[in-house]
């Protein structure tokens, strides 16, 4: 299966596009992990045209918040409808179980023991200040944990977060299994 790991930052915020409108928001960078290649890689708005070939070609996009995110900010720079990508968002698996939307970080902390590197909003600034090497790193771990948390989710069958109403920890099943690899 020619699988991709997606994550991608935005060059505004929800504020300055006046709410949750995504296509407004533009690219910063894109990252990705090619299963077939096992390999990461960065792409800048500019070269947005190479990760579509990408794009086309994969059988499974992994992201977390993707169909509700990332896609949707993609979806103008793409020939494609990105929505129509073979995807699964992690996020709303969780979130079909759970009732309630809940953070990569609380899951890769409870889930993997490790904590994102930074925000979106930091992502942000890292672009306005031209430390665009910076963002690729930010960004790419963000890939990592999300392909860690696939992998976790494919050999447990289960994913664990902390409740944002409370500090109690839940695990929730996955739809996902090593069968899938």
């Amino acid at each position: 299966m020619n699988k991709i790991v997606l994550d991608l930052e935005t060059q505004k915020t929800f504020e300055e596009v006046g709410g949750r409108r995504m296509h407004l928001l533009k690219i910063s960078v894109v990252g990705v992990y090619h299963y077939a290649k096992d390999r990461y890689m960065t792409f800048e708005e500019k070269e947005i045209s190479g990760l579509e070939e990408i794009l086309k070609s994969a059988d499974l996009v992994i992201g977390f918040n993707i169909k509700k995110f990332d896609f949707l900010v993609l979806e103008p720079y793409l020939s494609i409808p990105a929505r129509k990508l073979p995807a699964l968002d992690i996020m709303e698996e969780i979130t079909r179980v759970a009732g309630h939307r809940v953070s990569l970080d609380s899951v890769a902390q409870a889930t993997l023991g490790m904590k994102k590197s930074g925000s979106g909003l930091e992502a942000v600034r890292l672009f306005r200040e031209g430390k665009i090497e910076a963002l690729k790193r930010y960004c790419l771990d963000d890939v990592r944990i999300t392909k860690e948390l696939y992998q976790y989710g494919q050999k447990h069958g289960e994913l664990s977060f902390t409740s944002k109403y409370g500090s109690r920890q839940y695990s929730v099943p996955v739809g996902w299994t090593i069968k899938d690899i």
